[in-house]
């Protein structure tokens, strides 16, 4: 996927097709001074990641290089209904939005290809105003949290996927959405920081936001707590707690639609009260708890796509298969994030705050100055 990071004037760069926008800087025939005006990265994955993806036949390979719709018939509906997107239109909301990012930040360097552009809007139901904030806010985190996201590539966060701490399921549930499973009771603070467990949950997401499926869809998460006690319970603390909920609330383009809680302990009551002020209502009443009860877990999450351990039907759990998916697409996430910091010579405004934190007490005014830019999702 050609693609480009833009700093410094807008001019005359909007176009209604990333082709043209990888011709304005690759071009022979283009003057050197109008190429001189951008700074430009490839962010095209080598052809041999493609290959390599497009190989784990259960989830699909990366979207083409050039846009082009993948949706079925009844996605298309469903993104109409749901998303407010309109196929007609599709192309001229992405090209409204890329207008907006060139003429309102000018010297913020991101990807502008149409595919790109569409996550955020599809995630803010074409909003552009909303779809343009949750992007700042996207960039926003890789300044703010440096320790997640720098050198951020699979290999990094091996002895994550190793250790079993998340995977996702081959299958999707009946609605298509696919489940990233988590086992947090497989970590323990003697392991490793546990800064690398939110490392290798933001590689999985950005994997799985790829197919125009999951945005459309939304994902699921099955978290089982067994193992987990008051030392992995009390080590994050409410302040990285928010900073973990903010990933998937306030700046990732991906729709989380139901948070599956199974084999909780009693002391997931205490982690809860930490997590939940950090909820919007909407996220909080997607939460569901089953203790011991598979069956409670079977209406929810159907046999048909959990493993034997979870008395399903889709085979033993297999922990290796997303970690062999993510360590193949290695160069694929090395050109995606270690790159320059994209907002490297932006100001943004004091009062940009992440859509739902205006209404805090003074006592946030700190955690607002240092991380005003999360992540919200729905």
């Amino acid at each position: 996927m050609e693609v480009c990071y833009l700093a410094g004037s807008s001019t005359a760069c909007v176009f209604t097709d990333v082709s043209f926008i990888s011709l304005f800087f690759f071009s022979d025939s283009l003057s050197q001074s109008m190429a001189d005006q951008h700074e430009s990265v490839s962010l095209s994955p080598p052809q041999a990641d493609r290959a390599t993806a497009a190989g784990h036949s259960w989830f699909p390979g990366p979207p083409p290089p050039m846009y082009s719709c993948t949706l079925t018939p009844e996605l298309v509906a469903k993104a109409r209904e749901e998303l407010q997107e309109k196929p007609e239109w599709r192309l001229r909301d992405v090209q409204a939005l890329r207008d907006m990012i060139l003429k309102e930040h000018p010297n913020l360097r991101t990807r502008l290809d149409d595919a790109f552009l569409l996550r955020f809007l599809r995630a803010r139901k074409f909003d552009y105003d909303r779809a343009l904030q949750l992007l700042l806010n996207y960039h926003a985190g890789r300044k703010t949290w440096p320790e997640v996201f720098q050198d951020l590539k699979p290999s990094t966060v091996k002895h994550v996927l190793d250790l079993g701490f998340l995977t996702v399921l081959p299958r999707p549930d009946p609605n298509g959405r696919y489940i990233l499973f988590l086992r947090p009771g497989k970590w323990k603070p003697n392991d490793y920081p546990f800064v690398d467990n939110v490392r290798a949950l933001y590689l999985t997401l950005e994997k799985l936001i790829q197919p125009e499926e999951t945005q459309v869809n939304g994902l699921v998460i099955l978290a089982d707590y067994t193992g987990v006690g008051m030392s992995q319970a009390s080590n994050p603390g409410p302040f990285l707690a928010k900073k973990i909920v903010s990933i998937l609330q306030d700046g990732f383009p991906i729709r989380i639609k139901a948070v599956n809680i199974i084999n909780e302990p009693r002391i997931f009551k205490g982690i809860f009260a930490i997590i939940k002020p950090f909820l919007k209502e909407k996220m909080a009443e997607r939460y569901v708890l089953h203790g011991s009860d598979l069956r409670s877990l079977h209406r929810n999450i159907p046999p048909s796509v959990l493993p034997e351990e979870y008395g399903g039907t889709a085979g033993r759990l297999d922990m290796s298969a997303w970690s062999r998916l993510l360590l193949d697409c290695e160069e694929e996430f090395v050109v995606e994030f270690c790159q320059p910091d994209p907002l490297e010579g932006v100001v943004l405004p004091d009062s940009m705050l992440c859509e739902g934190e205006q209404a805090g007490g003074r006592e946030e005014d700190g955690f607002r100055a240092l991380r005003s830019q999360l992540y919200y999702c729905y």
